[in-house]
């Protein structure tokens, strides 16, 4: 993440007013408008409407959609045990209303525009248990208080040389990673892969995200586009449609990439670090004050509290950063990924990473994976960092050295079971979220959880099926 200016840049390129929509609309130059919410997973879900209907029918109004989406697996399966949507609730609608803050054009797509929605149910009123709604109201509360929460999210990928559907063929084994060998960092690996790499930054920055840079990253294939940062709300809108677009392009290209926190045990994890910090309310001024002479736990009120009360709260809201089984074998001492709560100067062996420093100083957060639904973690880093203010919780001290060898540190959980556990514990969960949400999401994890134990994988195969 860059260092801070006065005020953070934004790229206008691509984004649409409703007035440009309708000029492009008329002229032949948009002839079709996505309407998506991001669903529980971060995907993107909605409809493909023709332009024309959404300027005479939807802009002002809205579409609708089955409210199952916020109620079934990745696999489309319709869970029971939700009490915000079910079969005895009969599935019924809600309400996709487009927020034209979102409105951009796809220059990845022919003649086409996106448009993220929020989830309103039949009365108009939001519905709670949506990752953008979660969102919104914790930045709502943060607003209350006085403070903007802004930052940016670091993205790691792999690409292969299979297409998505070679892949599937495969049964995702065998698959070829673009690239050797380690080269993070390396001009020559970005080169191998700029075909593919700089499509997806030329085309996120003409459609509304401004981009600052790309690289190799540490395992073979492996790649990281970094995008300038903005408040938390308009950085998540940016983190899933730069998901969304890089698959894309990925898949137009007979590419597959892929966002698995750890897609081979073999190889590094990929992450999505959240850098984060508290501007005052109208975005002019950082509240976050310190230098690093003398130590990250020392510094602004603002900043030295919100950090102890994220740190304090890592356990309980750790589902929120690695949401999957699968997501906690990114943990791996020696990995760049942190397995103790700690916090430190520019030390990534640490959960938490200070940088930077004066206005520019910022909490660099490296527990979420690349996995993770954006609305979700920003809105619990923020939960957390506001109650670190609200009670004055002052961080532990500094650490120093090698994270992965103090075992005097404290751990992060280490599998889903223990992160669920410690948040089906946590009454501050409930208290900054309300017990309807918390309900939907622990009902989720332990779907996850639950779908994941019910299979017998391929290495238990092979290690149990003669030798059992």
């Amino acid at each position: 993440m860059p260092k801070k200016r006065s005020q953070p840049s934004a790229s206008a390129e691509g984004m649409l007013t409703a007035d440009d929509l309708r000029r492009h609309v008329a002229a032949g130059q948009i002839e079709t408008v996505i309407a998506a919410m991001p669903d529980m997973y971060g995907r993107l879900m909605g409809k493909r409407l023709t332009a024309r209907h959404f300027v005479a029918d939807v802009l002002g109004h809205g579409t609708h959609g089955c409210n199952y989406l916020l109620a079934s697996d990745m696999e489309m399966d319709p869970i029971p045990g939700y009490a915000y949507a079910s079969w005895i609730k009969g599935y019924g609608d809600f309400h996709m209303v487009p927020n034209l803050g979102t409105l951009r054009a796809c220059s990845w797509l022919d003649k086409t525009a996106l448009v993220l929605c929020d989830v309103l149910n039949e009365d108009h009123t939001p519905v709670r248990v949506a990752p953008r709604t979660i969102l919104a109201d914790q930045m709502a509360r943060a607003a209350a208080r006085g403070y903007l929460p802004m930052g940016a999210s670091e993205l790691e990928f792999y690409i292969f040389d299979d297409s998505y559907e070679e892949a599937a063929r495969k049964g995702y084994t065998g698959l070829s990673t673009s690239g050797n060998y380690a080269e993070d960092y390396h001009i020559l690996h970005g080169a191998r892969h700029e075909q593919l790499v700089g499509a997806m930054r030329k085309h996120l920055e003409k459609s509304g995200i401004a981009v600052e840079s790309s690289k190799g990253e540490w395992s073979p294939g492996q790649h990281e586009i970094n995008v300038t940062y903005s408040d938390l709300l308009t950085m998540a809108d940016n983190h899933v449609v730069y998901k969304h677009l890089t698959k894309e392009v990925a898949i137009q290209q007979g590419r597959a990439i892929t966002y698995m926190a750890k897609w081979d045990e073999r190889s590094a994890g990929s992450s999505c670090h959240i850098h984060a910090s508290l501007w005052d309310k109208a975005g002019k001024r950082a509240l976050f004050k310190g230098n690093h002479e003398y130590g990250p736990t020392r510094g602004s009120d603002e900043y030295r509290w919100f950090l102890g009360g994220w740190m304090a709260h890592l356990r309980e809201l750790t589902a929120f950063y690695a949401p999957y089984p699968t997501s906690y074998k990114r943990y791996v001492a020696g990995g760049f990924a942190p397995t103790r709560i700690a916090c430190s100067y520019d030390n990534r062996t640490v959960g938490f990473r200070v940088v930077g420093s004066g206005s520019s100083l910022r909490i660099e957060c490296r527990v979420p994976g690349a996995d993770t639904n954006p609305y979700l973690a920003f809105a619990a880093s923020i939960a957390a960092g506001l109650d670190g203010i609200a009670n004055k919780m002052e961080p532990p001290a500094i650490f120093n050295g090698d994270a992965y060898t103090a075992t005097h540190l404290p751990l992060a959980p280490t599998s889903l079971n223990e992160a669920i556990d410690e948040m089906a514990r946590s009454t501050w969960l409930v208290e900054a979220f309300g017990a309807d949400v918390i309900g939907h999401y622990l009902h989720f994890f332990r779907t996850e959880q639950r779908k994941f134990d019910e299979v017998v994988t391929s290495w238990e195969r092979a290690r149990y099926f003669e030798r059992a």
